[in-house]
């Protein structure tokens, strides 16, 4: 016969807020398409900057685990990182198994673009899909340690919130962009007017947009920990 008060017990121990499962499923999903979205570069209007796309995707990884840090602690935001590789691992074979698989005959008759489009965006080169992890591990890590410690030893408001996110997503987004930058193309060409321009306009984006992002992310992973599933 079942102990009911130990299996209650474990059942209570399991659950987690509805704010942190809904985070932890959006930043598996964050992981995976920051890679696919990169392959295409924006301009940062009014400015001349320009910057891949995948920062947008990358920048909803710095907010989460900064509001995990903030709301749930820094040891469970340094877990997230990790296991983010999961997810990332996961996608990485899938793509291989599909480009290792010969596309149907209806398709390269009728519609060979579409596969040389497909082809083009999901088969990178063996020094950008290691840059990617690398960059992702260093930057996201240092970026859940700056900015646990900015915050010492009690609650801060809203500004020191904002402030504390800026720093740490500028800090490690600059890092990101050297060691992404450097890790694919050092040797290949002069890198030094793509990493200047990376950092520049990841830094900006960190400093523009993170703030808000995280004060509303808090703010939402707050409002969902009173519902239920």
């Amino acid at each position: 016969m079942t102990d009911q008060p130990a299996h209650q017990e474990r059942v209570a121990a399991a659950s987690i807020p509805l704010g942190q499962f809904v985070y932890l499923v959006l930043y598996g999903g964050l992981t995976v398409i920051a890679g696919v979205l990169a392959f295409k570069q924006v301009q940062l209007w009014p400015t001349q900057l320009a910057v891949e796309s995948g920062i947008f995707a990358f920048l909803g990884l710095v907010v989460i685990s900064s509001t995990i840090a903030q709301l749930y602690g820094e040891k469970l935001a340094r877990k997230l990182v990790w296991w983010g590789f999961l997810p990332l691992a996961v996608s990485a074979l899938l793509i291989f198994l599909v480009l290792s698989l010969p596309a149907s005959p209806d398709m390269v008759e009728f519609r060979g673009a579409d596969l040389d489009a497909f082809n083009t965006v999901l088969a990178q080169t063996p020094r950008i899909m290691a840059a990617g992890p690398a960059a992702y591990i260093v930057s996201l890590l240092l970026n859940v340690w700056i900015f646990s410690r900015l915050r010492g030893s009690g609650e801060d408001n809203t500004i020191g919130l904002m402030v504390r996110g800026a720093i740490a997503s500028a800090l490690s987004q600059a890092i990101d962009s050297v060691i992404f930058v450097t890790l694919a193309f050092y040797g290949e060409f002069d890198i030094t007017p793509l990493l200047i321009g990376q950092v520049i306009a990841k830094v900006t984006l960190s400093i523009v947009l993170v703030p808000f992002l995280i004060t509303g992310g808090v703010a939402l992973a707050r409002r969902l920990d009173k519902r239920s599933f």
